[in-house]
């Protein structure tokens, strides 16, 4: 029997960064090959820092997921830039996504100067949401990427259709360091299933909402865990926390039907990952200007 702890096996944590809504989670959710990250069209949809494995063979990459950096506005969003630039520094490989189908803008330079920064971490770009762009945008995004920082490769990718995903995680491999395994054999996240159920109820809950609320959206599971004298049925006890009463009328819309609805899928969503069936127990409170109060923003397990 061979020895994975020999030096052709590799292991290590490679770290998808970008500005909101380029894509980083779904394409973690592909390389992974299931959904450990939510996603949502709303930008600014990650607040955790998460990791996704991709078990090879002769490799085993740690994916690390980031909220997305940008200029932050709140003190939520002033810890969430802190956590991903400190991540930076702890890992072995920095992916760079930027969209096929958006132009470069102040956003994507911003990162690439702090990326750059980062010595001696090798640089790959990933050029994702290829399937929503022509050839002949994909060949020019790839140009103008080149042009950002020194990157070791830039591969263009489709999490969506599977396009070269293979050839993404065979080149951010090779760039790992010899390795014996850092995670058991088909595990493929470290999350809590307490924060992985709470992220699953977050994204029901920014489906259809203003374009205002998700930032104002906190999930926090109270209680967890299987029924007395049934081991076919797990209840959860969870809390969806808003900024102001209004925010709240939202989220519960007319006669209780939207978070009616909320809990379904999520309750959907739930089952699908714990492979159980679920007992789900939502209900919304208000946490006033929790994105700006540090005492509240710790409650919610926003930590400094």
């Amino acid at each position: 029997m061979s020895d994975v702890s020999t030096p052709e096996f590799r292991a290590g944590f490679a770290c998808f960064v970008g500005r909101p809504n380029v894509g980083k989670s779904t394409l973690m959710n592909a390389l992974v090959g299931t959904k450990v990250a939510i996603t949502s069209s709303k930008p600014q949809t990650t607040r955790r820092v998460i990791r996704g494995i991709v078990h090879r063979p002769d490799s085993q990459l740690v994916i690390v997921d980031t909220p997305g950096l940008h200029r932050p506005r709140t003190l939520l969003g002033e810890r969430l830039d802190s956590l991903v630039l400190s991540t930076l520094t702890e890992v072995d490989l920095i992916g760079f996504c930027v969209p096929a189908n958006e132009p470069i803008g102040k956003g994507d330079r911003f990162i690439a100067e702090k990326i750059s920064a980062v010595k001696k971490t090798p640089l790959v770009a990933v050029v994702t949401k290829c399937d929503l762009a022509s050839r002949q945008q994909i060949a020019e995004q790839l140009l103008a990427v080149s042009s950002l920082a020194n990157f070791e490769e830039i591969v263009p990718v489709s999490a969506e259709s599977g396009e070269q995903l293979d050839v993404l995680v065979d080149l951010l491999t090779a760039r790992l360091p010899e390795s014996p395994p850092l995670y058991a054999g088909g595990e493929l996240t470290d999350e809590p299933e307490q924060v992985l159920v709470a992220e699953l109820i977050r994204e029901a809950a920014l489906e259809g909402v203003r374009d205002e609320l998700p930032h104002s959206i906190a999930v926090v599971v109270e209680e967890m865990g299987p029924r007395e004298g049934r081991d076919d049925l797990l209840d959860i006890y969870a809390h969806m926390f808003v900024e102001r009463p209004s925010q709240k009328a939202i989220v519960i819309g007319p006669g209780g039907a939207r978070l009616k609805d909320v809990g379904t899928r999520a309750r959907r969503q739930i089952e699908a990952l714990l492979g159980t069936r679920v007992y789900l127990d939502l209900r919304v409170k208000v946490a006033k200007e929790w994105q700006r109060d540090p005492k509240q923003l710790r409650r919610l397990g926003f930590y400094d």
